[in-house]
C-alpha cells in the first residue's frame, strides 16, 4: 500500500502560536529595518487583542485594516484572528467612496490606520472623510502611529487599554475559533459594480498555506522577498506558508527597485516573489540588476505569457521561475509549478493542482466538461474556496452553480493534469468573426525589446465589430513608434490580431496589483471619440 498523506489543518491564530513555539528565535518578519520574530508577532499580537477586548469588541465583530505594509498590519490580522474577529484588508488604493461602501457593507465595529504616508495618500483623512455619515456598527477608529487625531482612538490610547484584559481571555477565546469559521472578508473588485466582499474561513487561508509551502519546498531557514501589498492575497497567503515552515519574509511598505535589489542582496534572498509584470518588469529593467549579486536565488515567482517567463528565467540563471493559477476566491492558488518541474512546464503553464483541488475545464456555453487539450471555462471544487459573497446570494449561487466555482478564466489542462490560464472569458475581442485572446497579443507585443508591458482592449469597429487598441509602457531609454509596433505585428501575427491603436502609458490605474483595463478603455475611446456600449 502507497504511503498515505494527511493534512493537519488549523485556526491562522493557532499558526501563529504554533510558529512562536516551534521556532521563537526565527527571523520572521523585516520591514524598513525592522526585524522581528515569530514570538515578537506573537507577543504584539496578544497586546492588539487585549486592547480590542477592553474596548469592548468580541467574537463576530469585523475590524477593518486600511494601511500599507507594516508591523502593524500584522499585527492586528493575527490579533483579530486569535479573538474569532473577521479582519478586512482594505485596498489602500480606495477614495472615500469605496471605502464608505465597504464601510457599510461589511459592517465594520472598528477600522484601524496608520499616519503613515505613502503614494500621498493621508489614510486617516480619507477615514474621517469617508466616515462624516458615521455606519451605525462602527464603533472605533484606531490610529497607530506617532500622531493624535480628532475621532481617532491613537497608538498611546489603545496600548494602554490592553491593561484591561488578559493573555488567558484571549487564548480562551482563540481556542474556540474554528477552521470553518470566518477569517477574513476580503474585497475584489469587478469592473461594473462595487466590490465584492468574498467571506473567507480559516480552513481555507490556512490549507492553501500549507500547499504552498509544499509546492515551494520551504523550511525555517528559507529567505523570502515578497513586494506584494498586505491587503492583496499575494501578501496574505504567502505569509501564511512561511509561517507554517519558520521562513523569512521581507517586505517594504512601497517598493523601490533599487532598495529591493539591495535588500535581494544583503538579505541572501532564496525566494523571490515579483509575481505581476508591473513589478517584475521593473525589477529586471533596472539598471543595476545585472551587477546584483543574486546567487543565493533559487524560486522565483511571475505570472505572464511564455516569452515574458523565459526572459525572467534568463535574468534569474541561477533560480526556477515558477508560475500559477489562482484569485482571491481560491486564498491566491489553484495550481502552481513547483521548482523541480521541467523547464517547458513551468514557462508553458501554471502546474498542477494543489492536494484537494480539482479542476474542471467547461464549454461556457454548454457546461459540458471539456477534455483533455480543449479551451474552455476553469471550473474548481476544494478546500481552498472562499464560503460566499457577502450580501450577494445571487452572485454566490452562479459562481458555485452545478457545485463547480466558476472563475471567468480560459483555460485548458494537459495529460499531466497542469493548467494554463488563456486569459479572461470577457477580455476575448470578436474581430470580423475571429474569437482573439487579448493575451495572446500582449504576449507577441512584449516580445519587442523596448516594450515593457502590453494590456490589449477592444476598440468598437463598424467593419469588424471590435479590434484591438494597445496600451503600452516602454522600457526605460527605450523607444518604438505607433508605425514601427504596428510594423512590427504585421505578417507574424495573424492580421486580424495586429492593434489598429497604441497609446504610450507611464503610469497605469491598478486595483492593488491588477492593471484596471476597463479604465483604459474608457481612457481610449474618450480619446477616440467613440461612445462605450
Amino acid at each position: 500500500m502507497a504511503e498515505l498523506e494527511w493534512v493537519e489543518v488549523t485556526t491562522i491564530g493557532d499558526l501563529l502560536v504554533r510558529a512562536a513555539a516551534t521556532w521563537p528565535d526565527n527571523e520572521a518578519l523585516l520591514i524598513a529595518g525592522d526585524r522581528r520574530t515569530f514570538a515578537d508577532i506573537l507577543a504584539r499580537a496578544e497586546e492588539a487583542a487585549r486592547s480590542f477586548l477592553a474596548l469592548g469588541l468580541k467574537p463576530g465583530d469585523r475590524v477593518g485594516i486600511l494601511m500599507p505594509n507594516c508591523h502593524d498590519f500584522v499585527t492586528i490580522e493575527f490579533a483579530c484572528a486569535m479573538l474569532g474577529m473577521p479582519f478586512v484588508p482594505i485596498n489602500a488604493r480606495y477614495k472615500a467612496y469605496e471605502l464608505s461602501y465597504v464601510l457599510r457593507d461589511a459592517e465594520l465595529a472598528a477600522v484601524v490606520t496608520t499616519d503613515v504616508i505613502v503614494d500621498y495618500v493621508d489614510f486617516a483623512g480619507l477615514l474621517a472623510e469617508a466616515t462624516v455619515d458615521r455606519p451605525p456598527a462602527l464603533k472605533h477608529l484606531i490610529l497607530l502611529g506617532t500622531s493624535t487625531r480628532e475621532g481617532f482612538l491613537d497608538r498611546a490610547a489603545f496600548e494602554a487599554a490592553a491593561a484591561g484584559a488578559t493573555n488567558e481571555q484571549v487564548h480562551y477565546l482563540r481556542e474556540s475559533v474554528t477552521v470553518r469559521g470566518e477569517a477574513m472578508m476580503m474585497y475584489t473588485s469587478g469592473t461594473t459594480s462595487q466590490p465584492k466582499g468574498c467571506v473567507i474561513s480559516h480552513e481555507a487561508l490556512v490549507r492553501v498555506g500549507i500547499e504552498q509551502a509544499i509546492r515551494w519546498e520551504l523550511h525555517d531557514k528559507t529567505r523570502f522577498w515578497n513586494p506584494l501589498p498586505m491587503f492583496h492575497m499575494g501578501g496574505i497567503s504567502p505569509l501564511l506558508a512561511h509561517m507554517y515552515v519558520g521562513g523569512f519574509t521581507i517586505t517594504q511598505t512601497y517598493f523601490d527597485a533599487e532598495e529591493v535589489l539591495f535588500l535581494m542582496e544583503s538579505e541572501r534572498c532564496t525566494f523571490a516573489y515579483p509575481t505581476f509584470p508591473t513589478i517584475t518588469q521593473t525589477l529586471v529593467n533596472h539598471p543595476k540588476f545585472d551587477e546584483t549579486d543574486l546567487s543565493t536565488v533559487v524560486l522565483v515567482n511571475d505570472t505572464g505569457q511564455e516569452d515574458s517567463l523565459r526572459f525572467v528565467q534568463a535574468k534569474f540563471k541561477d533560480a526556477a521561475v515558477v508560475t500559477l493559477f489562482g484569485m482571491t476566491e481560491t486564498c491566491g492558488g489553484v495550481s502552481w509549478g513547483g521548482p523541480q518541474d521541467p523547464l517547458d512546464k513551468r514557462m508553458t503553464t501554471g502546474g498542477l493542482p494543489f492536494r484537494g483541488t480539482r479542476v474542471r475545464i467547461e464549454d461556457p456555453e454548454t457546461g459540458e466538461e471539456q477534455p483533455v487539450g480543449v479551451r474552455g471555462e476553469i471550473t474548481v471544487r476544494g478546500p481552498g474556496l472562499f464560503s460566499y459573497y457577502h450580501n450577494d446570494p445571487e452572485k454566490t449561487a452562479e459562481a458555485y452553480r452545478g457545485g463547480w466555482f466558476h472563475t471567468g478564466d480560459l483555460g485548458v489542462v494537459d495529460s499531466e493534469g497542469r493548467l494554463t490560464f488563456l486569459g479572461r472569458l470577457k477580455d476575448m475581442l470578436k474581430v470580423g468573426g475571429e474569437n482573439v485572446a487579448a493575451v495572446e497579443i500582449e504576449a507577441y507585443l512584449m516580445t519587442h525589446p523596448a516594450v515593457k508591458i502590453a494590456q490589449v482592449v477592444s476598440v468598437p469597429d463598424e467593419k469588424y465589430l471590435e479590434v484591438p487598441g494597445a496600451l503600452i509602457e516602454l522600457v526605460d531609454g527605450k523607444h518604438v513608434t505607433e508605425e514601427e509596433l504596428i510594423d512590427f505585428c504585421k505578417g507574424t501575427i495573424a492580421s486580424f490580431k495586429v492593434p489598429r491603436y497604441v497609446r504610450y502609458v507611464t503610469e497605469w490605474p491598478m486595483s492593488g496589483t491588477k492593471i484596471k483595463k476597463f479604465q483604459l478603455r474608457e481612457a481610449l475611446l474618450a480619446e477616440l471619440g467613440i461612445a462605450a456600449e
